[in-house]
């Protein structure tokens, strides 16, 4: 019995110096990075931020520990950056270490590290060289982006023309014309706006949006290692991911049966063409699984954020009405009447360029955004991130910092204008992020919207049904409860 006493102690003993043990590294880690609220057990600090309202919860622990500050979603720290010195310090100044991708298992479950946005290390640079190539117009066919979009704007102001000036809801029309400008680029083709094949993709994509956006969403990231194992709404983005999968599978089996090696249409076409140079390469990139990852990121990506700042620039545009008037007349002065927009307009059109940067900084896609994480050991501010330290940069708090823009919570086109009335850049402005990991379709999103502004106003002019002070502007795109973009608008012709 006295054995048995002894080996309880000593069971005992062993135990609480473990706990010891566990308790004082996991207080050496904690003092190492930037200072925080204090976590809970397993709870992280899920009191102080607010999974229905992160953005507010942000600010506010910004108020109280600055731009760089520590938080535990569950129970792993995350490192927030909020404001654009530390976006700059972390993803420009030390670029190679903050290049990681951080974990988001609603996404990566799909994904499984194919593709660009979800990728990490020689992978990710092979892969997103070769997308900024082709989206640079390299070997793809007789016609140039600029065209692709130049074509389907048209198809779009000839449906706008139809309503004759009634009141309509433009979420549908706007998503369907940006949605066929990547479809073009990836697939080779334009969809019929009625085609309901091409209805449901819209379908998927915003319902994917909203998903991973989600509360629900972002509990489920938090606590993956035991919600993967239950069932419930947080695992509905996964199968809206695979059904818009199994389209884009569809679409390659036709293009691998018909593509022409010489005369490359699209994105698919010159991936084709890549791997197959590269077939004799066992540790080749360009595959079968890579290839469909990389088409659902340039889809969901290349629809959903344009589409959507197109609506909120409406919105913005309406309530603003002598902003619109003035976009008319650079638009006068400079393409008139009859002319199709072109790219090269842009340089000569700072007010209309202006008006556009405005409405990109305004908007607040996600609370949340998309982490990265350090790829090694990495001294930042005084403090040690460790290898695999999930960052996470709340870019449209960078946008919002007085700083770098003199009335940040205000809709104010002069924030890209210099006294001369001339384009003005700013380097604060980050709304495809910084650094290596910065958005790679941002080149094609900016002349998107460059050209669907010009067009649509050139066409027509903008008219509330209430008057302008009572439009209401709802910035966060998916605050749960919220859908900002549901508005009509009278299309007159000019």
């Amino acid at each position: 019995m006295e054995l048995v006493g002894l080996f309880t102690v000593f069971q005992t003993l062993c135990l609480s110096g473990l706990l010891v043990l566990i308790a004082l590294t996991w207080v050496k880690k904690r003092s190492q990075l930037p200072p925080g609220p204090t976590p809970l057990p397993f709870l992280g600090n899920l009191l102080q931020v607010s999974i229905t309202d992160t953005y507010q919860s942000f600010q506010k622990l910004k108020e109280k520990y600055g731009p760089v500050f520590t938080v535990y979603m569950g129970p792993k720290p995350v490192v927030v950056l909020c404001d654009y010195d530390a976006v700059k310090e972390a993803f420009i100044g030390q670029a190679d270490n903050f290049s990681g991708r951080g974990e988001m298992p609603s996404l990566s479950k799909s994904s499984k590290g194919h593709g660009v946005s979800m990728a990490n290390g020689e992978r990710w640079r092979t892969l997103r060289r070769f997308s900024l190539a082709v989206l640079q117009d390299f070997g793809m066919g007789k016609r140039s982006i600029e065209e692709r979009i130049q074509e389907e704007a048209g198809y779009l102001m000839e449906t706008l023309r139809k309503t004759n000036g009634a009141p309509i809801k433009t979420t549908f029309f706007i998503r369907g014309t940006v949605s066929n400008v990547i479809c073009s680029i990836l697939f080779g083709h334009r969809f019929d706006y009625k085609d309901k094949q091409f209805l449901r993709l819209l379908e998927l994509t915003k319902e994917i949006f909203i998903e991973i956006s989600s509360p629900w969403t972002q509990l489920a990231d938090m606590y993956w290692d035991i919600m993967q194992y239950f069932p419930g709404r947080h695992k509905r983005s996964y199968y809206l991911i695979e059904e818009l999968k199994d389209f884009i599978v569809s679409r390659v089996k036709i293009k691998e049966s018909c593509f022409d090696l010489s005369n490359p249409q699209d994105f698919i076409d010159c991936f084709l063409i890549k791997k197959q140079q590269e077939e004799s390469n066992p540790n080749t990139e360009f595959n079968h699984k890579n290839l469909i990852a990389i088409i659902f990121d340039l889809f969901f990506a290349g629809t959903e954020t344009v589409s959507i700042t197109l609506q909120y620039g409406i919105l913005l545009l309406m309530k603003h009405p002598e902003v619109q008037a003035k976009v008319h007349e650079e638009i006068n002065q400079v393409i008139g009447t009859h002319r199709t927009p072109s790219v090269k307009d842009r340089v000569k059109m700072p007010y209309t360029n202006a008006v556009i940067h405005e409405i990109q900084r305004l908007i607040i896609f996600s609370s949340m955004g998309v982490p990265h994480k350090v790829i090694r050991d990495t001294h930042f501010r005084g403090f040690l991130l460790t290898k695999g330290t999930k960052v996470l940069p709340i870019y449209s708090m960078a946008h919002r910092d007085p700083k770098n823009f003199r009335f940040p919570d205000t809709f104010y086109p002069q924030h890209f204008l210099d006294e001369q009335g001339g384009f003005k850049k700013n380097e604060a402005f980050v709304s495809f992020g910084s650094g290596k990991r910065a958005c790679l379709g941002e080149a094609l999103a900016q002349m998107e919207l460059f050209l669907y502004f010009t067009s649509i106003l050139q066409s027509f002019s903008l008219r509330p049904l209430v008057p302008p002070a009572d439009i209401e502007i709802t910035l966060e795109v998916f605050r749960p409860g919220k859908n900002p973009t549901t508005y009509e608008v009278c299309l007159v012709a000019r």
